[in-house]
């Protein structure tokens, strides 16, 4: 026996994902069998003359009708949660953190988050061709299979196959397509997607978000990333020095979308703010005091003072632009007084915020260690956000790399008491390697990481987040608001085992007896990883995700006469462990009946039931006068 999603996945093509999208939002143009009606379609185009839009620009790469049937897929893996992290300090955090494969999860949300999310900023892949990429998806088909689904012959299969392990444009795209469509169905009627890149696949980036969004919805900024001096991170060329990436912005509804005016310092204006002295009066100076150093301005002219505050707060200041030094950017530094010091612009197309250097300087201020490469600045992450959130909006990385979104959200949080959510997912990418005698040896780049204690790269992120709310809630002691969130929910999203995927295909649910525990072959334990989730709270999860409802949701345990089920927001109950009987069919009918609990859906675990209590299950309910929808799920 197959699950249900495998089910669903055999059946789709190419162009369902597309044809479920058009059919939502244009059904006058199905018939009655669901097939879409082109003559039709093409009779209301007809003033817009067919010819020219059928000579229009169109992308296409080898892997292209893959990507896009990707992109309709469900998801083949649970959602573990981390009890410990979920029950322990992340218990009141609305924040998500994923540790997966971010296509799968991207599945998994597009039920419970579709158009909730307001920004998405990613910063995926460069493909530069060091290794920064390599196409890490596996084809499951067979040749045949492949010919089958996509109309392809031998040379063409061949051709697709080819890209698996490499790192060409075509893998690059294959890729980023599927991610990238299924990130579009989460962002809200004003959302907007911000995606980091260089110059190696800028181009295939822009034409991939027009061909999802649009042309009319693409614009591109420019991120000078020697802004705050040398990066030293940048590569020369015989005709220049490339000192600029690029961030490629698409958006739902680009006319509807009204970004807000950002803060900025008034730097050479000095008649149009107030200053005041930030250095300790002369007769009070003392040399020997921790706030004796030295800071050095702009043009390099360095001043040796007592300062009211500490270097790494000033560092702070200094990065938030309230530092000023004068028209010639030499003069001694002076605090700008925060009711005059700046005025409101708009985002600019070439962004003067942070470098590579600031970037890694944010990352070493929490851990002492250059163990992460080239992560983006705080400071650019936050004038974007700045721009474009509300207080109360949801933000989505799923790249996220060394978490620095997240420390955006919650330094704006903090800043403006706002409550800005976010969602991060992060591939648990390897810091070791295991060598032919077994023993694990630090992978390239990873050595420091891994001398360090981390594992994954998804354990820096979640540790940096965990560093950063500490330092927030250190430096804003007084002012920091009551709710403020510096924690996050946390789940691993995985595949089930090989020993599990094989019970379920030997399943067979006329059996009157049951053999294996299926449930729990879901819990942390019987998938390998930590958290220690039992099944029903992996199935649970997984489901209530599948369901649209959020991660928060209210959840009650009810009692059948010695078996628990969960009752999700007064109206769904899920039940999923072994064990059901007559007895607790008696009680359930009983409760429903007497009106002890309201129930619209009952949702159960097909693995957990033979077939004579299921029939007796359903035999009792259709007895009720309540209309109860059951849903048997395998």
């Amino acid at each position: 026996m197959i699950s249900d999603n495998e089910k669903f996945n055999m059946q789709v093509k190419p162009n369902s994902v597309f044809l479920n999208e058009l059919k939502s939002k244009l059904p006058e143009f199905f018939d009655l069998e669901g097939n879409f009606d082109l003559d039709k379609f093409k009779g209301q185009l007809k003033e817009h003359n067919i010819n020219e839009l059928s000579d229009g620009y169109q992308l296409n790469f080898i892997g292209k009708d893959y990507a896009r049937r990707q992109a309709g897929e469900m998801p083949s893996t649970v959602i573990v949660p981390d009890e410990e992290q979920n029950n322990g300090e992340g218990k009141d955090s609305k924040n998500l953190f994923f540790t997966g494969d971010n296509l799968e999860v991207l599945r998994h949300l597009q039920n419970n988050y579709a158009g909730k999310i307001d920004v998405i900023y990613i910063d995926p892949p460069y493909n530069t061709g060091n290794k920064d990429f390599v196409y890490p998806d596996k084809f499951e088909y067979s040749d045949g299979k492949l010919k089958e689904m996509f109309g392809m012959d031998d040379v063409q299969v061949e051709r697709l196959k080819s890209i698996q392990g490499k790192s060409s444009h075509s893998a690059w795209l294959t890729f980023m397509y599927p991610r990238l469509y299924l990130a579009k169905n989460l962002l809200s009627k004003k959302g907007v997607i911000f995606v980091s890149i260089d110059d190696n696949e800028y181009a295939n980036l822009y034409e991939i978000l027009t061909d999802i969004y649009g042309e009319i919805q693409v614009d591109t900024l420019i991120w000078n990333k020697e802004s705050e001096g040398k990066s030293g991170t940048l590569k020369a060329v015989s005709q220049y020095r490339r000192i600029h990436e690029y961030i490629v912005v698409a958006y739902v509804n680009k006319k509807d979308n009204k970004f807000n005016k950002i803060h900025e310092a008034l730097e050479g204006r000095e008649n149009e703010f107030n200053t005041a002295n930030l250095a300790v009066n002369g007769s009070n100076e003392d040399i020997n005091h921790s706030n004796y150093f030295t800071l050095t301005s702009p043009n390099g002219k360095k001043y040796t003072r007592q300062w009211k505050w500490s270097k790494e707060k000033i560092n702070e200041l200094i990065n938030e632009d309230l530092i000023y030094w004068g028209k010639d950017g030499e003069k001694q530094p002076r605090l700008i007084l925060p009711m005059d010091e700046r005025r409101t612009v708009y985002l600019s197309s070439i962004l003067n915020y942070g470098s590579t250097t600031s970037g890694r300087e944010d990352f070493e201020k929490l851990f002492s260690k250059d163990i992460f490469s080239y992560p983006k600045p705080i400071k650019l992450l936050k004038k974007i956000l700045e721009a474009t959130t509300s207080k109360e909006s949801i933000i989505l990385d799923f790249f996220a790399g060394s978490s620095t979104t997240a420390e955006a959200v919650m330094q704006l949080n903090a800043k403006d008491s706002g409550s800005r959510r976010y969602i991060m997912i992060q591939i648990p990418e390897s810091t070791f390697t295991v060598n032919s005698n077994g023993e694990k040896i630090p992978a390239e780049g990873g050595k420091t990481a891994y001398e360090a204690g981390f594992k994954s790269i998804d354990e820096i992120s979640r540790e940096r987040i965990r560093r950063a709310a500490a330092k927030i809630k250190a430096d804003n002691d007084l002012t920091l608001p009551k709710d403020f969130d510096g924690s996050f929910k946390h789940y691993r999203v995985v595949n089930p085992t090989k020993q599990t995927l094989e019970d379920i295909e030997d399943f067979d649910p006329d059996n009157t007896t049951l053999f294996t525990d299926m449930v729990d072959s879901f819990s942390s334990k019987g998938l390998d990883v930590a958290g220690d989730a039992t099944g029903e709270q992996t199935i649970l999860t997984t489901w209530l995700a599948k369901d649209g409802y959020s991660f928060d949701a209210n959840i009650k345990k009810i009692d059948f006469d010695g078996y628990e089920a969960s009752l999700v927001e007064d109206s769904r109950l899920y039940i999923i462990n072994n064990g059901w009987s007559s007895v607790n069919t008696k009680s359930l009918l009983n409760k429903i009946g007497t009106h002890q609990i309201i129930v619209q859906t009952i949702v159960l675990f097909g693995y957990s039931f033979n077939i004579a209590d299921l029939r007796e299950l359903e035999i009792g309910l259709k007895q009720l006068d309540n209309n109860i929808n059951l849903l048997k799920r395998y």
